[in-house]
């Protein structure tokens, strides 16, 4: 720790195993559930409910509707249900969870956090802010997710967490979302797939359009064109395969914040969101949107992403696009500057670069900002969080990475009007891993996704050692001083 002393508050988010959603759990052989349906269809009525009783009476009190995932997973295999006669919702519920599994979505680490005023501030005391934490959450197989807390800041600097629910639900995912065409193209561009075939399909819809609308013409182009060539099977996968990674979102108004889960949905994120970055963004005639950037991962490649929100119950989720979106660690600025979004970005796996922009989901023509210059930073370096807006200037918190691969936490100062200009950095750590901090699933890491400032001071929460997570708080001007210095 530098001379710059932080404050760790008496609290701490770990990961909790009992808190568990219902995914689906089908084999991979089409054999294997033709097969296990053949069970379940054999036995009589009376067996059927007494074997469905068994698990409700085992599962049901570890979710707040059991029954709508396992009807869902039945679903999803209906179409290996060799009957044609009617079945009872007691053999479907069985059907369903026997294609079911629980996943305990943070038993292995609760970390990466950021944190952003709560839309909602009715009710709060004067100068105390309520707020809204998301944080990675990663399971079973290294799967992450986006969970959420909300707490209060109060008027002297406290902090508290609401209580938080046993219980996770994921959001009903809308079967017909709408689509920009523009940027739907400028995407299948990047992709390599603007040819005829996808202009054939592109040219017969609108301006906006549904994914009704795109099956449509997917289908018509399919049919008109013949033979189906091996190049126009790919681009009419690859046109899918661009609308299922941009999709919409729902969780009921009846769900408390800590029960609220953004589970994977699209091909991209087979293996996890992680490190979601919120900001709440203030256009310049004052709407309100939280955005957040995240990194999709398949287990292959990643792929930067981009969540909006006004409420925390309704969410698009929209690919990012231009040839600046390469890497992790995306961070929004709060607000346009003269004009234009700005973005923190990492471009080369090593510093920190910021780019500019008049669309929030088109980014190119990046500029170096930051190199590594100390020696804890010497590996690389890059963005803990979106800039935060102080009178002195933007204040970035860093991350830097230096030998033994050591994580720790650093920050900048940026011009208010000109960003790429830097005011000052700090020359040793604002945090790093020690004693109880530098043990866990990756051993010496503390990281942030994102801060705040309020009542004069920065508030700071952050993960330790990819497991757990802290908050930690410090007066403002001490810092800005020792940036300015």
């Amino acid at each position: 720790m530098t001379a710059l002393q932080l404050r760790r508050h008496e609290l701490s988010l770990v990961p909790e195993s009992a808190r568990v959603l219902v995914r689906p759990f089908i084999p991979g052989s089409p054999h294997s559930v033709t097969t296990i349906i053949g069970r379940a269809l054999a036995i009589s009525e009376e067996e059927a409910q007494r074997e469905l009783q068994a698990v409700l009476k085992e599962f049901d009190a570890r979710h707040l509707d059991l029954e709508a995932p396992l009807l869902a997973n039945y679903e999803r295999v209906l179409p290996s249900v060799f009957t044609q006669r009617p079945l009872s919702l007691t053999r479907k519920l069985l059907i369903g969870a026997l294609f079911s599994g629980e996943y305990a979505l943070e038993s292995a680490a609760l970390f990466n956090p950021s944190m952003v005023p709560h839309p909602d501030q009715e009710g709060v005391p004067a100068g105390a802010l309520r707020f809204i934490m998301s944080l990675r959450a990663t399971g079973e197989g290294h799967i992450s997710s986006i969970e959420f807390r909300t707490g209060l800041i109060t008027a002297d600097g406290e902090i508290d967490l609401d209580p938080v629910s046993r219980f996770v639900n994921m959001p009903a995912i809308n079967p017909n979302p709408k689509y920009r065409r523009k940027l739907f193209i400028v995407k299948l561009h990047e992709m390599g797939f603007e040819n005829g075939a996808s202009a054939a399909v592109m040219d017969a819809l609108g301006e906006s359009f549904t994914r009704s609308d795109l099956n449509r013409s997917v289908a018509r182009v399919r049919r008109d064109t013949q033979p189906v060539t091996q190049g126009l099977a790919s681009t009419l996968r690859g046109i899918q395969w661009l609308a299922d990674s941009n999709y919409e979102m729902n969780f009921s108004p009846k769900l408390a914040m800590s029960e609220r889960i953004i589970f994977p949905v699209s091909p991209n994120e087979t293996n996890g969101i992680e490190d979601a970055r919120f900001v709440r963004h203030v256009d310049d005639d004052g709407t309100v949107m939280y955005y957040a950037t995240y990194t999709a991962y398949n287990g292959h490649a990643i792929l930067p992403q981009l969540i909006e929100t006004q409420d925390f119950l309704h969410f698009r989720v929209l690919t990012l696009n231009g040839s600046a979106v390469q890497n992790k660690g995306m961070a929004l600025f709060p607000r346009r500057i003269d004009g234009n979004y700005a973005m923190l970005s990492r471009q080369d796996d090593e510093n920190l670069f910021i780019m500019f922009s008049d669309n929030p989901h088109y980014w190119s023509d990046p500029r170096l900002l930051l190199r590594p210059v100390e020696m804890w930073e010497s590996v690389k370096i890059g963005n803990c969080g979106s800039p935060i807006e102080t009178e002195a200037g933007w204040l970035v918190i860093t991350h830097g990475v230096g030998p033994m691969r050591k994580y720790c936490i650093g920050a900048a100062l940026l011009d208010l009007h000109d960003p790429t200009k830097v005011l000052g950095r700090l020359s040793t750590p604002l945090l790093e891993p020690e004693g109880t901090y530098r043990e866990g699933y990756v051993p010496n890491v503390v990281y942030s996704c994102g801060s705040l400032v309020h009542g004069g001071r920065l508030i700071l929460p952050f993960a330790m050692s990819d497991r757990a997570s802290a908050v930690a708080s410090m007066p403002l001007a001490e810092l800005l001083q020792a940036l300015r210095g």
